[in-house]
């Protein structure tokens, strides 16, 4: 391809300057560099202008023509267990928007759970040569973890908070939360408390969640109950399903900890369907905040999880490492924490 020569005037110049830029939004270099790397130091209406200076130009940063000249893209791979799952979606409203805001795209496949396909589609992103890659899964094959540390690019775990990361990590403990609900449940005054969560094989999410409800339930001097302790697929009907078996099969419990997806929704509405009062027969709790729950009536007592911020920060850190090669964030854990959030149905 030709080379094009440079200047403000040529709208689509592959070899435009940051000046060229400042001359078209008519700010100085200094503002476009704020504009692009540091966007909280300039005015939303300022960012604005000059996005759509480098837009009309064509400028690439000079990060971005560095990482084309060692042979990486401008695309940062991202992985999750399943697509159709409502609960990634402000992760990847995080993750979009700051890369997006620095030139890099985001790229999603779906590992359906599966460890061995996971590796397949690590892979794949590496094979289109991604800047880094944003894992929700923290369960590799040890082929997964080989291929990341040679590929030598940075990587960010947030399901979880895993005992050995591959090399970052933004996330809350899964542990922690199912640990602090239990325990809530427990100060309350309810001392039958059945859990209910997603398939553990291949989750360990799932499963530090399972670990955080034993060590509750230790610590408050309850016994487990095996036949109180369940796992389901996702869905409205399991959740129901979930809360009819859990009643007739220990009439006694009086309260279901939902640790998964939207299983308290669906709980809830066998309890209605059954004419059981929620929290007068059985007091439920639940692991994700997501908007159904306080719009229900009983609202539904929750954790309230920072997706959204878990996205932005790991879009950050990535960033961070990929075009400031700040190495000493290499290891580093970022635990952004939960709330519980307490309303009518406990």
């Amino acid at each position: 391809m030709p080379k094009r020569s440079s200047g403000v005037g040529n709208p689509h110049s592959g070899s435009a300057r940051m000046r060229d830029v400042a001359a078209r939004a008519g700010v100085s270099t200094m503002t476009v560099s704020r504009a692009l790397n540091e966007p909280g130091k300039v005015s939303e209406e300022m960012r604005e202008r000059v996005l759509r200076a480098v837009r009309e130009i064509g400028y690439l940063p000079n990060h971005l023509a560095g990482s084309l000249s060692s042979n990486r893209s401008t695309t940062i791979g991202l992985i999750v267990p399943s697509i159709d799952n409502s609960i990634y979606t402000q992760t990847v409203k995080g993750l979009s928007e700051v890369l997006k805001s620095s030139g890099f795209q985001l790229m999603i496949a779906e590992s359906g759970y599966d460890p061995n396909e996971e590796e397949e589609l690590i892979t794949v992103f590496l094979s289109h040569r991604v800047s880094g890659l944003v894992l929700h899964s923290t369960e590799h094959t040890p082929q997964a973890a080989e291929k990341i540390r040679k590929s030598g690019i940075p990587v960010v775990e947030n399901g979880n908070i895993p005992r050995e990361p591959l090399d970052m990590v933004v996330s809350f403990s899964n542990y922690d939360a199912s640990y602090a609900m239990t325990m809530h449940l427990g100060r309350l005054g309810y001392r039958k408390i059945a859990f209910a969560s997603l398939y553990s094989v291949h989750n360990d999410r799932s499963q530090d969640r399972l670990q955080g409800y034993h060590a509750a339930l230790r610590q408050l001097g309850l016994d487990p109950d095996p036949r109180i302790v369940l796992e389901t697929e996702r869905g409205l009907a399991a959740g129901a399903e979930v809360m009819a078996r859990v009643v007739q099969s220990v009439p006694e419990v009086d309260a279901l900890f939902c640790a998964g997806d939207v299983l308290a929704v669906g709980a809830l509405f066998e309890c209605q369907k059954r004419g059981w009062k929620v929290p007068g027969r059985i007091a439920l709790a639940s692991f994700d905040d997501v908007d159904l729950l306080r719009h229900v009536s009983p609202s539904v007592t929750t954790l309230r999880l920072p997706r959204y911020d878990i996205g932005e920060r790991t879009a950050r850190i990535l960033l961070s490492r990929i075009m400031d090669g700040a190495e000493h964030l290499r290891g580093s854990v970022v635990d952004l924490k939960f709330e519980l959030i307490q309303r009518e149905s406990t």
